[in-house]
């Protein structure tokens, strides 16, 4: 980050109703609504406080998937701007979802049993018959092997598992399986752009994501 860049964010977190915006989206997504009821923050108000997370590159807006009269606001990625916030208990059960259970979530549910030992279980409201090629290549780049992963749906995940986290709107959207804790991760979909580019940008993104959870996990109480 340039000096001017460091500026503008220390600017934009110098305001506890940002940084509990900022805090709020560390983890998961959410819609303006949401932020709404959570910060206690309405219309031009709210919409003030994000034009200048926004202004300083700290967080994106982005139309849903699903519908598209919907918007979800995250961080931006690779501009975690603080510490993760309070800390989650370890999870025994975790589900990753998608639609097609064919990229997104397989990629998630795969990073994180590499990168805490813990196992996760990958599913898709409407499963494809394979994974993706594509994807199956671009984990593989990334020290991943997916080719043996199958598509599943929705019965493959353990009854009310710890935490499930969608990452993928359209999923989101027609109703997820019950869970302790659900968030939500909006990242766009590689298999509509079909470029080996959005693949990886896309595994980047969530790789970047489950280092978060990671954290908070590992901050959390036993």
């Amino acid at each position: 980050m340039t000096l001017s860049d460091r500026a503008r964010t220390h600017a934009a977190l110098g305001d506890e109703r940002r940084l509990l915006i900022v805090d709020e989206l560390t983890l998961s997504d959410r819609t303006v609504a949401e932020l709404a009821r959570i910060s206690g923050m309405e219309g031009n108000l709210l919409a003030h406080h994000l034009d200048i997370l926004e202004g300083a590159g700290l967080i994106e807006r982005r139309v849903s998937e699903g519908d598209r009269r919907r918007r979800y606001v995250s961080l931006t990625p690779g501009r975690q701007p603080v510490e993760v916030g309070p800390g989650l208990r370890p999870f025994e059960e975790i589900a990753f979802v998608c639609t097609h259970n064919s990229a997104r979530s397989q990629f998630a549910a795969a990073y994180w049993t590499r990168e805490t030992g813990r196992r996760a279980t990958s599913a898709g409201s409407r499963p494809s018959a394979t994974v993706h090629p594509k994807a199956v290549r671009v984990a593989l780049e990334r020290g991943i092997d997916l080719s043996r992963a199958t598509p599943g749906g929705y019965e493959r995940i353990p009854a009310e598992p710890d935490l499930l986290i969608s990452v993928c709107d359209r999923a989101r959207e027609s109703g997820l399986p019950k869970a302790k804790i659900d968030l939500h991760w909006s990242v766009p979909d590689p298999v509509a752009d079909g470029t080996d580019r959005a693949f990886r940008s896309a595994f980047d993104e969530i790789a970047e994501r489950v280092g978060k959870l990671t954290t908070a996990t590992l901050a959390g109480p036993e």
